[in-house]
């Protein structure tokens, strides 16, 4: 079986550190990999909606000199006629030479790594875990911070669904001397399995909040998430709790002048537009450091499925 990217934990920290520093060497030198996979087709599976991902899984591969087979939506594939995961991928596995998918159901992309031929990279699946995602979060914190360690991170929103945070949690948690402080309302809390195996059973230090201004001058990474009404049940509790957190220049004024604002998109209005100039927004760099880390781990699978 090829090797997939299910979930973070599938990398170890070490292959994170390499992911980032081939990252790093494709910002620098962009002429030494865009022939890297000439003659190779990266096959986009999104049964779910996606701008950043799907284009960013795109453009990386046709930067790295490969070529993309694309499926976006569950109505325009098979799946309208009930055919499984596993049979899509197997299909799809006589096509490409690798699969990025995403998908709204939990598990789907283990079910395809394990029926598809070829290496699965899961861009999403549900509100379990999106691992690219955090890929590109790690990368723009060492960018802009110099370093992964020793911080204060505050996560705030949507954190009971937010799959970028559970991701992000248990990457983090692999880095020495950093603290969490989860914000968010009472209905929207880190489920206990996240705070259980990446904080609890290691001893990290972490702090729930409901209240955002309370804390923000302690952190030195502000990771805003939207409510996502595509997680709730109720639309009743969902325009409840939408507009919860609203990120505004006022409420930065207590921040500190280093902190790194992120936020893995789409906005809704949870981040003022008038922070978008202020030098600590990070978030649309984050857009652009993910489709580095993400030719990254396109060249790592596919290097390995030759060895």
């Amino acid at each position: 079986m090829a090797r997939s990217v299910i979930d973070i934990p599938d990398l170890s920290i070490e292959e994170l550190d390499r992911l980032m520093d081939t990252a790093e060497d494709i910002m620098a030198h962009p002429d030494r990999y865009s022939e890297r996979c000439r003659g190779k087709k990266l096959a986009t599976l999104f049964f779910e909606p996606s701008t950043r991902t799907r284009l960013s899984f795109e453009a990386a591969m046709y930067e790295l000199g490969g070529n993309v087979l694309s499926v976006t939506g569950a109505g325009t594939s098979s799946a309208a006629k009930g055919e499984s995961v596993a049979d899509t991928v197997k299909t799809v596995s006589c096509y490409a030479d690798i699969i990025a998918m995403r998908h709204p159901k939990e598990g789907a992309a283990l079910v395809a790594a394990q029926n598809a031929t070829i290496p699965v990279i899961n861009a999403g699946d549900g509100g379990h875990c999106h691992p690219t995602q955090t890929l590109a979060d790690l990368m723009t914190i060492r960018r802009e911070k110099g370093r992964l360690t020793n911080m204060t991170v505050g996560l705030c929103g949507d954190l009971k669904f937010g799959r970028t945070v559970h991701s992000l949690i248990q990457a983090l948690s692999r880095y020495e001397g950093l603290s969490f402080v989860l914000i968010s309302p009472e209905e929207l809390k880190v489920p206990s399995y996240v705070k259980n195996d990446a904080l609890k059973r290691r001893n990290i230090p972490y702090q729930q909040s409901t209240n955002l201004e309370d804390v923000i001058g302690d952190l030195d990474i502000l990771y805003m998430t939207r409510v996502q009404r595509e997680r709730f049940f109720n639309e009743e509790d969902y325009l409840r709790l939408r507009d919860s957190y609203i990120l505004t220049p006022e409420k930065l004024k207590g921040a500190k002048q280093d902190l790194c604002i992120m936020h893995p998109l789409p906005r809704v209005n949870e981040i003022s537009v008038a922070v978008d100039d202020d030098p600590r927004a990070c978030y649309f760099k984050q857009v652009l450091y993910g489709k580095f880390i993400r030719m990254a781990l396109i060249i790592k699978l596919l290097e390995e499925g030759r060895a």
